[in-house]
This record gives C-alpha cells, sequence and structure tokens, in this order.
C-alpha cells in the first residue's frame, strides 16, 4: 500500500498537459460525439478558457478522380562489391554460384546481405559449426536454414571442393561436377583466399569452406527473390555455349558404381517437335539410355479415346529422326554399334497436376539394378524444376530429403536454372516396393468423398487448370519425434518489482544427412534448361511471356473463314485465306490469355498497324515504342488440301505462341499466307497433334465467324468413381 500511495501521489503532482481542441465536426458526428460523453456524477476534467468555441466546418477539398494505380516496381537492393570473391556455394533455387560481385552475372546477392550472412552473429559459434572429420561427421548438404530476409524457395546447393574432406570427394555428384566447383563448370574461375576459402575484406578471409557454406545454406540468390515475390526477370549473362557445356560435362563424366547414367530427357508436348533438341546425341555420350518424358499433357484437350496413344507415336518418331531408337525391338545391338542410343520407354506425364507421375516412378524404381545416376534435361520452359519438385516430395527420393533439401525456384521466364540441381534417391528394395504397391491399391480404393478436406480442396484447384490429375504420395516419410515440453516453474514467477522474462525460441535442430547414408547414394539431377533458338518467347518480356505461355487448360476456339478473311494471334502471328472453294474451320490451340481476331484482307495492314502493342491484340503490350524494337512479320506461302470436314489436315505452328489446326473440306486446296515475327521459326506439323479438334467446339455464334468454346470435363486418375458411366482415364 505504501509503494501504491507513493505512486499515485508522484501522478498527481506532475503537471497535466492541456487537451487537444476538437476538430470541426458536421453535425451528424457533433451529434454523436454528444451520445458518447460520459454521463453521471463524474464531473470531466475540461476547463472552459482551454475549448475554443466551435465555428463553421471548412468545405471538404474536392475529392481528385482516382484511376488506377501504377504497379509499383520493386528495387533491387544492395550494391556489388567486387573486392569479395565468390562463394563456392550455390543458390538453392537456381544452382548459380553466390557472390557479390556483379550483379548482371547468375547467383548475385546483395553485398549487405552477403556480408551479414558471414558475420558471427548470423552464422553461429564454433559449437555449432562442429568439428570436420572424426566419428560422426554429417555430409555437408545443410538444412532450410538461410536468409529470412529473401526467403523464397528452396533447394540443394553444390558446394565447392577446394580444401574439402577426403571423403567428400569420393561422392562423387555429392561435391558438384567430379570435383569441378560451379565457376568452373561455367567456364570462370573461382578465386580463394589464402586458407583456400573465399577471402575478402572485413573478415571474410577467414572463414573455412565448411563454415561459409553452412552460413550460405538455403540462401536463394537476388534473382531467384524477384522471380518468386515481384515476378520480375532479370536477364543473365549466360550463352548457350556455357548451357551446353554444363550438360554435356555433366552426361559424359565417368559412370559411377559401374553403371552408366540414365537420362530423363523432357519434352514439352505443346511445342513437339520443336522441344527436341537436334543436339541431344551431342550431348548424352554414345550408348546412353534415354527414358522420353512428354510433359503438359494436362494441358491438351482430348479429342479422341486414343489421344494419348497419338501423342507416343508421335514422340517415338521424333525421337527416331535424331538416332533415339527403341531397344526392344532388336535394335538395341544395332544402335550401340552404329554409336546411336537406346530409347528405353515413352511416358505421358503432368508435373504440376501429377499425372502420371507415380507411374513414372514405379518404372524408375524397375530400373534401379539398370542404370546409375538420373539426369533430367530438356529445353528451357519444358517443366523440369516443376518435375523435381514434384519427386522430391514423393517415393522417389530418399525420406529425409524433404526435410534437407530445398525446393528449385519456378518461373515461366525461361532459363530459371542455372547450374545442377539433385537429391539422393531411395534404394527400391523389395520391401519397400511392396509397401508402395500396397499404398498405391489403397489409394485407388479411395473416394473423392474419403479424400481428407485438403486434398479435396487441392484436387478441386487442379480441375480447373488441367484435364489430366494425379495424386502423388509418400510411403516412406521421415518420423518426427515428439517435442518434450520443459517446464520451469522459477520462470513463470515474478513480483510486482520485476518484469516477466520472456525466454528466446531455440532454434530449430537442422537435419542433415550422415556420410553412411550418402556415401553409396545415387543421385537425380536437374540440369539447365537449353535454349530454343528461334523462339518468340527470346523476344518478349516477363509480362508478355505469362500471357503467351499456358498454365490451365486449353480451351480450343474455332472459327469458320472464307477466303479473303485473316486471323490474327495477338500480333505474334497472323494466317491470311488467300484461295479455297469453300469455307475452312480454323481452331486456335494457344494460351487462353492470348487474343484471336479475324478482319478481312483489306483491313488487316491497317489493323496491324494500329492495333499492335495496344489492347486489341494485347501482346507485345507497350505502344508505338515496343513495337519499334520488335521485329516485322516474316509472310510464308502455304499450300494444303482439305482431306474432310471431321479431320485437320494440318497444324501451323506460330513458333512457341501456339499453332492454327486447320480443317477443310475433302479435295478442296487452300492457298494460305503466315506470318510470324522475323528470326523466329514457323513449321507445318503433319500429321496434326490433334487431328480431331474441330469436334471440340459448342454451337456458332449468331452472326459471328466464331463458335462457342467448349471445356471437357476433367478427369482424375488413382481414384474410385461412385458415377458408374463416368469415362476414365484413357491409357497411354
Amino acid at each position: 500500500m505504501l509503494r501504491l500511495s507513493r505512486a499515485l501521489l508522484g501522478a498527481l503532482a506532475r503537471p497535466r498537459a492541456p487537451p487537444r481542441p476538437p476538430a470541426a465536426l458536421c453535425p451528424g458526428r457533433r451529434a454523436l460525439a454528444a451520445l458518447r460523453e460520459p454521463r453521471g456524477e463524474e464531473e470531466p476534467f475540461v476547463f472552459p478558457e482551454y475549448v475554443p468555441e466551435p465555428g463553421p466546418a471548412p468545405p471538404a477539398p474536392p475529392r481528385p478522380d482516382r484511376g488506377p494505380r501504377p504497379k509499383r516496381q520493386h528495387r533491387a537492393p544492395g550494391r556489388p562489391d567486387p573486392s569479395v570473391p565468390p562463394s563456392g556455394v550455390s543458390c538453392s533455387g537456381c544452382g548459380a554460384e553466390l557472390q557479390c560481385r556483379d550483379p548482371a552475372a547468375p547467383g548475385f546477392l546483395p553485398s549487405d546481405k552477403y556480408r551479414g550472412l558471414l558475420s558471427p552473429g548470423r552464422r553461429g559459434g564454433p559449437g555449432e559449426l562442429g568439428p570436420r572429420g572424426g566419428p560422426g561427421r554429417s555430409a555437408e548438404l545443410g538444412p532450410r536454414g538461410g536468409l529470412e530476409s529473401l526467403g523464397g524457395p528452396r533447394s540443394l546447393e553444390e558446394s565447392d571442393t577446394q580444401d574439402a574432406p577426403s571423403w567428400s570427394k569420393d561422392l562423387g555428384p555429392l561435391v558438384g561436377l567430379e570435383g569441378l566447383g560451379t565457376q568452373e563448370a561455367l567456364g570462370g574461375s573461382v578465386e580463394l583466399g589464402a586458407q583456400g576459402t573465399p577471402g575478402g575484406s572485413d573478415g571474410l578471409g577467414a572463414l573455412g569452406d565448411s563454415e561459409v557454406h553452412r552460413a550460405l545454406q538455403g540462401v536463394v540468390c537476388q534473382r531467384c527473390w524477384l522471380l518468386v515475390h515481384h515476378q520480375q526477370a532479370q536477364h543473365m549473362q549466360v550463352t548457350r555455349e556455357q548451357y551446353r557445356s554444363l550438360v554435356s560435362a555433366a552426361l559424359r563424366s565417368p559412370p559411377r558404381h559401374g553403371r552408366s547414367p540414365l537420362v530423363l530427357y523432357m519434352v514439352d508436348m505443346l511445342d513437339l517437335p520443336d522441344s527436341v533438341l537436334p543436339d541431344l546425341p551431342e550431348l548424352v555420350s554414345a550408348g546412353s539410355n534415354i527414358l522420353v518424358v512428354g510433359n503438359k499433357v494436362d494441358l491438351l484437350p482430348g479429342d479422341s479415346p486414343d489421344y494419348l496413344k497419338r501423342f507416343r507415336k508421335l514422340l517415338l518418331k521424333s525421337c527416331a529422326r535424331l538416332g533415339i531408337l527403341p531397344a526392344a525391338k532388336g535394335i538395341g545391338d544395332q544402335a550401340d554399334r552404329t554409336g546411336r542410343h537406346n530409347l528405353v520407354d515413352v511416358h505421358l506425364i503432368s508435373a504440376k497436376t501429377g499425372y502420371g507421375v507415380e507411374e513414372l516412378i514405379s518404372k524408375l524404381q524397375r530400373s534401379w539394378k539398370c542404370n546409375g545416376d538420373v539426369y533430367l534435361i530438356g529445353t528451357t520452359n519444358s517443366g523440369k524444376s516443376t518435375l523435381f519438385n514434384t519427386l522430391l516430395q514423393s517415393d522417389y527420393c530418399k525420406s529425409k530429403a524433404p526435410e534437407v533439401i530445398n525446393r528449385a525456384t519456378i518461373s515461366p521466364w525461361p532459363g530459371t536454372t542455372l547450374n545442377l540441381l539433385k537429391f539422393p534417391i531411395i534404394n527400391p528394395t523389395p520391401d519397400r516396393l511392396f509397401r508402395r504397391q500396397e499404398r498405391l491399391k489403397a489409394d485407388a480404393e479411395k473416394t473423392e468423398e474419403q479424400l481428407s478436406g485438403d486434398e479435396q480442396k487441392y484436387l478441386k484447384c487442379l480441375k480447373k487448370q488441367g484435364y489430366l490429375i494425379g495424386r502423388v504420395g509418400r510411403t516412406f516419410q521421415q518420423q518426427k519425434s515428439k517435442g518434450i515440453i520443459h517446464f520451469d516453474p522459477d520462470e513463470l514467477s515474478f513480483n510486482m518489482e520485476e518484469e516477466p522474462v520472456i525466454p528466446s525460441k531455440k532454434p530449430k535442430e537442422r537435419v542433415e544427412f550422415t556420410y553412411n547414408e550418402l556415401k553409396d547414394a545415387r543421385w537425380f539431377f536437374d540440369t539447365p534448361g537449353i535454349v530454343k533458338e528461334n523462339c518468340v518467347l527470346n523476344l518478349l518480356s516477363e509480362k508478355e511471356v505469362k500471357i503467351v505461355l499456358p498454365t490451365h487448360a486449353i480451351v480450343p476456339r474455332t472459327f469458320v473463314l472464307k477466303p479473303g478473311m485473316v486471323l490474327f494471334l495477338g500480333a505474334l502471328g497472323r494466317i491470311d485465306y488467300l484461295q479455297g472453294a469453300k469455307s475452312s474451320w480454323f481452331s486456335v490451340v494457344a494460351s487462353n490469355l492470348l487474343p484471336v481476331h479475324v478482319t478481312t484482307l483489306e483491313k488487316a495492314d491497317g489493323i496491324y498497324q494500329k492495333h499492335a502493342g495496344d489492347t486489341l491484340l494485347k501482346v507485345p503490350t507497350g505502344g508505338e515504342e515496343r513495337m519499334r524494337e520488335f521485329p516485322p512479320l516474316t509472310a510464308q506461302d502455304i499450300t494444303l488440301e482439305g482431306i474432310g470436314i471431321f479431320e485437320a489436315v494440318a497444324d501451323i505452328k506460330l513458333s512457341s505462341a501456339g499453332w492454327v489446326a486447320i480443317t477443310a473440306h475433302l479435295e478442296d486446296k487452300l492457298q494460305l499466307r503466315a506470318y510470324t515475327p522475323e528470326g523466329t521459326a514457323l513449321m507445318i506439323r503433319k500429321p496434326p497433334l490433334l487431328p480431331h479438334i474441330v469436334a471440340i467446339k459448342g454451337k456458332r455464334i449468331k452472326g459471328s465467324v466464331a463458335y462457342r468454346t467448349k471445356k471437357p470435363s476433367p478427369l482424375v486418375e488413382n481414384i474410385k468413381s461412385n458415377k458408374p458411366m463416368e469415362k476414365k482415364v484413357p491409357k497411354m
């Protein structure tokens, strides 16, 4: 009571500040304030001499017209520091070596962030790093730690092998490309300090390579951060030759475990046959086994019950043109003698929705005894990083891998991955294969109503994005130990003179692979994408790429055109119908965001000159200033002969922007002229990828050349349906 009395007397002795004069109120607010005034016997402490008399309310300022707020452009923070050498540690999102010297080079990190990560307060004391060597040592693969302020997607970083322990050099791919650092693999050099580690000022040269590696574990570069969180792409100065040298060096490295690597070759089905690399035999050593994977089949509508079988045949023909022949029909020995490659199988998947991924995992596990490491290769934007992240959460990787290895950066911008990313593959023992098959059987017996609420929401979201959906589960998961709650009653007891002490949060225990877990491991590698030549995506900005590249199920748009009419696909493609006996059907297969405009031949040039770069044609964007630097359209004459009103004769593929399927009457000869931007590829695809696409349309819109769109219903594999007459997922 004595303390309380002194506190009250001290408070009363302090001088009071004069109250603020109330602002002028409108009559409605003045009445509301009067209702809120205290009533009763208590007298408010208000002095009349300090309260001004209320005057007339000032007129409200005119409300400005609010237009659309301009989108704020995020500025890249930080400055470079050329005095600090590269770190020897790779970005966990794209694989590029982290450095703070050149913002235009891959793996750039602002110098203040870089130095902050390597400061003693951030990397912890010597007790946390632990001694090198000795019993109980762990492989330096690191957890999901790192720069909290950068965040973003994570992935496995490659560590430099300078001053590495002797056991790490025997692990092969664990430390990169057979002892090469990231800069050496890309044609550069790694400058080291006096102790064989990245040197520099401010005491950075005194760090060992193990300390630098642990301090930079899980860190993403500035480019990955901007891609994920601000959808901004930075152009990197990495040439096609550097991409090829990196991938070729990895695929032609000496085989580990006495077995040659398996090449998982991913092909974008939307860009077939341009996504099939003509220089693939030069990258892969002779006699290698190749498993071809056709991705993004979920975006294409089914025009017939056996359309997936047709996709497989087209993939086989495209691979045969490159000398990649199947080894199952007696051609394998001949392929080895002629120096060609063996095609193991062709599989169709969707890395995004999970369709066909479980079957792909089963095929890869069955080939465990025949192959060594697995390399995922393909062109840019084929979906390699998406498949890498999907397999990282599946039965194909070690059970501890999702806790140790971080996810790769995913972006529509071509060439997101700049170096090798990897995770260890689980050994498919007979017991594990049996347990996996039991799980797959149990999942196939479940109906959609029996799934959990989160799984139902996830399937509902995927059904809006694709036509074919699959469920990828996990049989072998790392068992998490139950946390022990430590109760200290002394921390909860305090008197009036003491403030409560809030205990500091203890950092999460790092999960790492041990040496025994990785000494005989086989690895799955995600490689950088090979940049496609003569591709229209190379001419577009990041905003335009998002419009052109489809991310949801493509809804075909069909138009009936007479001779003398023109079809625009944005400002990226144009098809003129010059001559023909009858009307023909033009079915557009492209991103749903890319506009289609139909006009006459007399108005076509004027519309392009007036609306290219504007809202009508949408891509490119930026008006006249953008179109001055955009290459002009170049023409190519095409002659086709119709084969019937129910089947398309050919596809006119307008580079990577999409294609138009042409359906004409029987023996009707068509004279067409197609345009694409100068320097991009235009090709005629025969037979068409979707020959019966003209059937996927609604009724014709009255007074228009367009038909109403028709979207087929999505299908989910490995799930039991309650409806007996529901259509099943087509077989490959």
